[in-house]
């Protein structure tokens, strides 16, 4: 058994070719689809990067293992308590441990993570590991060489999963200046049309808006020239998705190099590949752009392919499935027992025969940017906001997804009735995750958040933001902000660590 996972951060469905993308970005991924099964419904439970690799390698909920914010308690693992043995569970329950406990896997991880976020709990399970040195500003030539290292060593043993971890789609986007524009001639997503960005520039403000892509400016890095600091017209909304695009298509080639080292080592046939990432990216939903801050269908909705020699092919599932859920289904096809502390649910039937395997329900949840959690359920997406990250949106949200996929009309206000089911479904939720917390814990971990001052991208930064608004001739938004942060301003920011 040889598993390959290609973790590939910040990548959005929508923009690869086997997802229905009119970009030619992903013809590597793309021939991984064709051999195997595509998950078009897949989110991750907690966004964004910190939070949804913790699920995705705890296999529970952020709400339960406490990991849901980039900054302050809620950025490090509970501990587990009085019932840690000699050893604690992160050395048994994780995804890498069980893969090398009960299936006899060499596990390796190839990446930054770890060191970006300070999570080296996430390293658990591994018994070999690749920090790569930037901490997620890899360029995939840096990925790469150890990659292909370790494959040309290993690759034709058996009993192995590797772990690659790509960042070239993460902002900023920064595939080399030398890798060209495939795309300088293809058309644009063909929703964001001149009117949307002009409406946009009228009537949003915000971290990461359309003129504050830095997020709360609109400076641009020197050296990555893909990456534009606002938008204000078609040929700055072609720079920020070619760039993004550009880093997808860049980050493919790179994963087409390992294939074919695979291929020639005579292993590929026979291979597992898992095709995943740790959450989307918002370009103009919401009035988001170029990031990863909300708890939307944008941010969430990942993509998943399996591809497992012997199973089914082809194939595409429109189930709703979580992250969390991998862990338990991976167990399921390997024929072990899956941990008693996982949240997930088995969709192995899916990978094996099509079956459907889907959840009735979706809650994602957001804590590190803006604080949110939505329900996403039929064709209806419901946001509930308890911190706006300053973009003024309402309480409550309502879209309708087959309908308005961009998120560009708010039903909330004419669908009373479809906000009411979705609050029912997310108190549901929200009672049967809390009756899993561990002993001791009695708090859902977003509203340690509220009380600790907001957001960590968003505490004790009202007051400079403010600023930049009056000086970029936004000074509409300014009493509205006052009025819905009264508590923010003049929040101390010494005491908050931004750097590091």
């Amino acid at each position: 058994m040889r598993i390959l996972y290609l973790d590939l951060d910040t990548l959005r469905p929508d923009h690869l070719g086997c997802y229905g993308y009119h970009r030619d970005t992903s013809p590597n991924l793309d021939r991984i689809a064709r051999e195997g099964v595509r998950f078009d419904q897949f989110c991750t439970s907690d966004a964004p990067c910190l939070p949804s690799r913790t699920a995705l390698m705890t296999g529970t909920f952020g709400i339960r293992n406490g990991v849901v914010g980039h900054g302050g308690i809620n950025a490090d693992h509970r501990q587990q308590g009085r019932d840690r043995g000699f050893r604690s569970r992160l050395g048994y329950d994780t995804l890498p441990a069980f893969l090398m406990k009960e299936a006899n896997l060499h596990t390796a991880y190839i990446g930054g993570f770890s060191e970006r976020h300070s999570t080296f709990n996430y390293l658990a399970g591994f018994r070999e590991t690749h920090d790569t040195g930037k901490g997620g500003f890899e360029s995939a030539e840096e990925v790469t060489p150890t990659a292909l290292d370790w494959i040309e060593r290993n690759g034709a043993t058996d009993n192995w999963y590797l772990h690659v971890n790509y960042w070239d789609a993460h902002t900023p986007y920064r595939a080399p200046e030398e890798f060209g524009n495939p795309f300088a001639n293809d058309p644009l997503p063909a929703w964001l049309t001149e009117a949307e960005i002009n409406r946009q520039l009228r009537e949003t403000v915000g971290p990461h808006g359309i003129l504050d892509l830095n997020m709360f400016d609109d400076r641009e890095p020197p050296q990555h020239p893909r990456h534009p600091g606002k938008i204000t017209d078609m040929a700055s909304l072609r720079r920020c998705i070619d760039g993004y695009d550009c880093g997808i298509r860049y980050m493919d080639s790179h994963v087409g190099m390992l294939l074919d080292k695979l291929q020639a080592l005579g292993v590929l046939d026979d291979l597992v590949i898992i095709v995943s990432a740790d959450h989307g990216e918002n370009f103009g939903e919401l009035g988001m752009w170029a990031e990863h801050a909300t708890a939307d269908w944008a941010t969430c909705r990942i993509p998943m392919i399996i591809r497992w020699p012997g199973m089914k092919a082809g194939t595409a599932d429109n189930g709703l499935h979580y992250n969390v859920d991998l862990a338990p289904t991976l167990a399921d096809l390997l024929g072990k027992k899956p941990r008693d502390s996982w949240d997930g649910q088995s969709f192995a039937a899916s990978v094996r025969a099509g079956a459907d395997t889907g959840r009735d329900a979706l809650v994602l949840s957001q804590c590190c940017h803006s604080c949110q959690r939505s329900v996403r359920w039929g064709d209806w997406l419901y946001i509930r906001t308890y911190h706006d990250f300053f973009h003024l949106w309402p309480k409550e949200m309502l879209f309708n997804l087959a309908e308005d996929p961009h998120e560009q009309r708010d039903l909330a206000a004419a669908r009373p009735d479809i906000c009411a089911e979705g609050a029912r479904r997310y108190l549901a939720w929200h009672d049967e995750r809390m009756a899993t917390l561990p002993d001791g814990i009695h708090h859902d971990p977003l509203w340690q958040i509220m009380r600790d001052g907001g957001p960590f991208h968003a505490r004790g930064e009202l007051e400079e933001y403010v600023k930049r608004l009056e000086s970029s001739g936004r000074e509409w938004a300014v009493p509205l902000l006052r009025e819905k942060h009264p508590g923010e301003f003049g929040m101390d920011r010494r005491f908050i660590n931004k750097t590091f």
